[in-house]
């Protein structure tokens, strides 16, 4: 399961390689469309990726940091510093293939 990441504990769980937190809301229906994916991709990249789970609700300032203006959004971070956002819905198989693609650019 994704950490909850918060104000508080953000620093110390993106100082990985790669993580990857999902900025989403309960009110959110393709935030809740993306949930059973995020899932899956945690199990299937389980001790490559770090996966964390950011409710904009209760983190607006986070959002607001990271310039998530829409959600589902996802913000991949390498070594603690954010690189990359991806907003929208997406499925499993082209998200597995981007999130192969920033393992194999991490590890060059």
């Amino acid at each position: 399961m994704a950490t909850v990441i918060t104000k508080d504990n953000l620093k110390s769980e993106t100082n990985n390689p790669l993580t990857v937190i999902d900025f989403w809301a309960p009110w959110c229906g393709p935030c809740k469309m993306m949930k059973p994916i995020m899932d899956q991709l945690e199990n299937e990249f389980k001790g490559q990726i770090h996966f964390g789970s950011l409710d904009v609700s209760h983190q607006q300032k986070l959002a607001e940091k990271y310039t998530v203006m829409s959600i589902p959004s996802l913000v991949i971070f390498e070594h603690g510093k954010a690189h990359e956002k991806v907003t929208g819905y997406y499925p499993k198989a082209p998200l597995a293939k981007f999130l192969k693609q920033k393992l194999a650019e991490i590890n060059k």
